[in-house]
């Protein structure tokens, strides 16, 4: 119950203090009760999360766990699991920007084929990308012409610069984290936000398709898997038994057929294809 309260507390807060936040960035004089209300809410909230995240460390340790699993096993109680998807998706996304700056993929082992998908995409992003660059220009110089604060000049410049820098880790995500056809396992990616590992040894097919009417990115219909880009899959790839996918939010899907795309759908069903051994002529 108390951990039920205490995540509802937290969701209602957050956007309060996001509100209160931007009105006294933009120069919004509050009234000294209110003022003082909220920052004893504040420290109220505070409180009670800490109160929580202890009681959940107490239990995890008097269970046996050691501190950093027990902190972890608190953590993962106290916030959603939706939450931390959310998060680990943002910081998968820096991560990717500075791959991307080095020149660098992940998750690509030494004799692994990787199989980029990001160019069907790409050009429509960076035209997005322009237009939210021009956008947030756009946006400075007219709140400087109605003489807007600087305070809420500056909530909407960082809020738009957030924004740019979003789309920037999805692009370089994905140009990133490519699918990979390794050995022991085909590794079916789209960016920061799926990442779905099938074993070679269930793969019963592999077709090449031509699909322009995906509808969505990831998709599951009956026991259908698709991971499109740009509403588009031209490989399918058909299991002997189902497999677990893990969805961008943590829903699971059970899925014995798989459509996902490809830049190179050839050089895809080369590497997915089972490789002979050579035998010696006697």
């Amino acid at each position: 119950m108390m951990v039920r309260i205490a995540r509802a507390v937290l969701f209602a807060m957050a956007p309060m203090e996001l509100l209160l936040a931007v009105l006294l960035v933009s120069g919004v004089a509050l009234p000294r009760p209110l003022s003082a209300t909220a920052e004893a809410a504040v420290l109220a909230v505070l409180v009670l999360e800490a109160a929580t995240l202890y009681r959940l460390f107490g239990a995890e340790r008097r269970a046996g766990a050691s501190r950093r699993t027990a902190l972890r096993a608190a953590y993962g109680r106290l916030v959603p699991d939706q939450v931390r998807r959310i998060m680990g998706f943002d910081a998968k996304g820096m991560v990717s920007l500075a791959l991307w700056v080095v020149r660098r993929r992940h998750g690509v082992p030494y004799g692994a084929t990787a199989l980029s998908y990001s160019r069907a995409q790409t050009p429509t992003m960076m035209i997005f990308l322009f237009a939210m660059v021009v956008e947030l220009v756009g946006a400075e110089i007219l709140l400087r012409a109605f003489g807007a604060p600087v305070g809420l000049r500056t909530v909407f410049l960082v809020a738009d610069a957030y924004t740019v820098l979003i789309v920037l880790s999805v692009i370089a995500a994905c140009v990133t984290r490519p699918h990979v056809v390794s050995a022991d396992e085909v590794r079916i990616r789209y960016g920061a936000f799926f990442d779905l590992r099938v074993p070679r040894e269930q793969i019963a097919e592999v077709r090449q398709v031509r699909n322009f009417n995906e509808h969505g990115t990831i998709k599951v219909e009956g026991d259908r898997l698709a991971v499109a880009v740009a509403s588009q899959t031209n490989l399918i790839l058909e299991l002997a038994e189902p497999i677990t996918a893990v969805r961008p939010l943590g829903r699971r899907a059970e899925a014995r057929v798989i459509r996902f795309f490809a830049d190179d759908p050839s050089a895809a069903i080369h590497a997915l294809r089972p490789r002979r051994e050579h035998v010696p002529e006697p």
